[in-house]
């Protein structure tokens, strides 16, 4: 996944050598240079990452933080020339999540975006519901739907069908399966697997022979088959 990093500064210079930098790191770089093109790109591109400059054309930066934390929390990296302990205390508690002071350097910058990004990769939320063609499943409520009608599942059943929804068209191996539902000591008890897919085939209408929903790869495991699969 390549990572947008909107960078806020009015300075030609800095933008130069941090898109140059952030090409170099694998990410992909957006520049604006005041808060209204900032709040406009913004809007538009939904950057992962901002770095934002505080003393813009149209107004202190601090003013487009501001703005954009009545509804988001996309992390933001602070570049300014106020070195005050007051000063930094102020950014943070108006939803700065670090800051920088000018002059840096570029190494320095990097590795504090580097920080936010893997802070944005932990904290990413765990989608509750799977959607995939005529499936849709809530892993909070242990329901699974079928063209919108909902189908008891057991709990080994509903751990297999999540297993696959989790990596949608992928083989999903044997081995795998049975450690996660069954446990580490029934690695090799495919028998087991047999047993739950054919009963589970039979609640989602779902043959042996024409397989719509779930592909045996014989010997390997087990996928799911989606022409339009997506996380809601």
């Amino acid at each position: 996944m390549t990572y947008k990093i909107l960078v806020v500064d009015d300075e030609p210079q800095i933008h130069t050598f941090i898109r140059i930098s952030l090409a170099a790191e694998g990410f992909d770089y957006i520049g604006a240079t005041s808060i209204k093109s900032a709040l406009d790109i913004f809007h538009r591109e939904q950057p992962h990452i901002i770095v934002l400059d505080l003393g813009l054309p149209d107004g202190d930066g601090t003013q487009f933080l501001q703005s954009i934390r009545q509804t988001v929390k996309t992390p933001v990296l602070i570049l300014t020339a106020r070195d005050q302990e007051a000063e930094k205390v102020r950014l943070l508690e108006a939803g700065a999540n670090d800051y920088l002071s000018k002059p840096f350097g570029i190494k320095e910058l990097i590795v504090r975006i580097k920080v936010l990004v893997r802070d944005l990769v932990d904290n990413a939320p765990c989608s509750d519901i799977l959607v995939s063609d005529r499936l849709q499943l809530q892993k909070s409520t242990n329901q699974v739907w079928l063209d919108n009608k909902e189908i008891a599942l057991t709990k080994k059943e509903f751990s297999f069908v999540e297993k696959l929804m989790n990596q949608p068209g992928k083989l999903v191996k044997q081995a795998e399966l049975l450690e996660d539902i069954w446990g580490h000591t029934h690695r090799n008890d495919t028998h087991y697997l047999r047993i739950l897919v054919s009963q589970l085939r039979k609640k989602l209408s779902d043959s042996a022979d024409r397989q719509q929903l779930i592909k045996t790869e014989s010997g390997l495991g087990y996928r799911l088959i989606s022409d339009n699969t997506g996380r809601h």
